[in-house]
């Protein structure tokens, strides 16, 4: 039998609205920081408030368009989250004072938290069964080129360019978003009368997918020490002398993710969750471990490899395994309580995480982050690893 096709026209156009949704977040969390001070005399803590605030709203938009995509619709939200996202960008022009930024920045990650989770929800609807775990892989790159791209782009920018030149290019690249998302064409299943009873009650259960709740807790927790990373790397590379390699960690890092994960993806749907998920906890230790105690170019960059090789592998895998768990008009709700606790992860860590770097140091807290990625793979096998093993079992028999 031939297998599933999976690069579809609705794959391709999800993946690319997805894309360009990325595209003009990770852009603007670059330099929205700059602005803030250069241009509205922001202190550098307001600033960073005008960054952070974006994650917060997005996390909770997250949360309650997962429970409501499947009443509404998959790509009418979609088109929902995309319209705010794009419209909001052009208030940015308007933006004279601070107060007004935290105001647009908080629509902004309104916006992009319901158009993310439903491309997300979308393709989790796509996506053959048999090849799940690789089309997420596929469909996760879309993340990591504009990871890649979108702070290049960013920063270049703010050095050649103005402010006001980079919101309408964003405001461009979400108008071909939109596009995309317009030539989706997906077939409605209606729901159920239970189902609709079930998602009209105001309970926590329509705000968080039970089933996809261990593993989400495991990507809170990695993303947790994932932030390490994004938070202190620069600073870091600055105290050790590396930050020539420190501004190539991150392209090191996003090419082992794009090439990496089609094997890992095929691996899931070949081999198991369990064959690609422990040796990627071990990998993400083993970068930490390396990162810790860099001390040339060579030492710093294997480690972006092995922490993208790592991290980027857990993040498809664990969408997947999210997904899997969970009823199909569930698929929303599992995509929201996955994406929203391991985004809660990246952004508290930071608070937590610089408290500690005084008394223990850069390479300390990353030493500390290794051992963290252990207990991570323990508390995997505890919550989901040795369950799904028993089950391989029961079917091998």
């Amino acid at each position: 039998m031939s297998e599933a096709r999976l690069w579809t026209k609705n794959f391709t156009m999800d993946s690319v609205a997805n894309f360009f949704i990325y595209l003009v977040y990770y852009t603007l969390t670059v330099i929205i920081a700059i602005y803030a001070m250069d241009t509205l005399q922001a202190s550098p803590g307001v600033a960073g408030l005008a960054s952070g605030i974006f994650i917060l709203t997005a996390l909770f938009s997250r949360i309650f368009t997962g429970k409501t995509i499947e009443q509404i619709g998959q790509k009418k939200m979609l088109l929902i989250g995309l319209v705010l996202y794009f419209a909001t960008t052009f208030l940015y022009f308007e933006a004279d004072n601070i107060s007004f930024l935290l105001f647009i920045r908080s629509l902004h990650g309104i916006g992009f938290g319901i158009a993310a989770t439903a491309t997300g929800t979308i393709i989790a609807h796509i996506i053959p069964a048999s090849r799940r775990g690789e089309g997420v892989g596929y469909y996760a790159m879309s993340v990591t080129l504009a990871s890649a791209i979108g702070p290049f782009l960013g920063i270049y920018m703010s050095q050649h360019i103005s402010f006001q030149i980079i919101f309408a290019i964003c405001a461009i690249i979400l108008a071909v978003s939109i596009l995309s998302a317009l030539l989706l064409k997906l077939n409605a299943e209606p729901l159920t009368t239970s189902v609709k009873v079930d998602h009209g009650n105001f309970a926590v259960n329509n705000f968080i997918e039970f089933k996809a709740l261990p593993i989400a807790v495991i990507g809170g927790l990695l993303g947790f020490f994932y932030s390490s990373i994004i938070s202190f790397l620069a600073p870091y590379t600055r105290e050790i002398d590396l930050v020539s390699a420190g501004s190539s960690f991150f392209i090191v890092y996003s090419i082992i993710i794009l090439f990496s994960r089609p094997i890992t993806g095929h691996l899931f749907d070949k081999k198991g969750e369990n064959f690609v998920m422990y040796p990627a906890f071990l990998v993400f230790a083993i970068g930490m471990i390396l990162l810790s105690q860099a001390h040339n170019n060579f030492i710093l960059l294997a480690a972006g490899g092995l922490l993208g090789l790592g991290f980027g592998t857990f993040m498809s895998s664990g969408q997947a395994i999210a997904i899997t768990l969970s009823p199909p008009h569930r698929v929303g709700l599992a995509t929201s309580t996955f994406f929203s606790l391991t985004d809660g992860g990246v952004g508290i860590g930071p608070l937590f995480l610089g408290l500690l770097v005084p008394s223990i140091g850069f390479r300390g807290l990353y030493m500390l982050m290794a051992g963290g990625a252990i207990f991570s793979m323990f508390l995997y096998y505890l919550l989901h690893g040795r369950k799904k093993r028993q089950q391989e079992s029961v079917v091998i028999n």
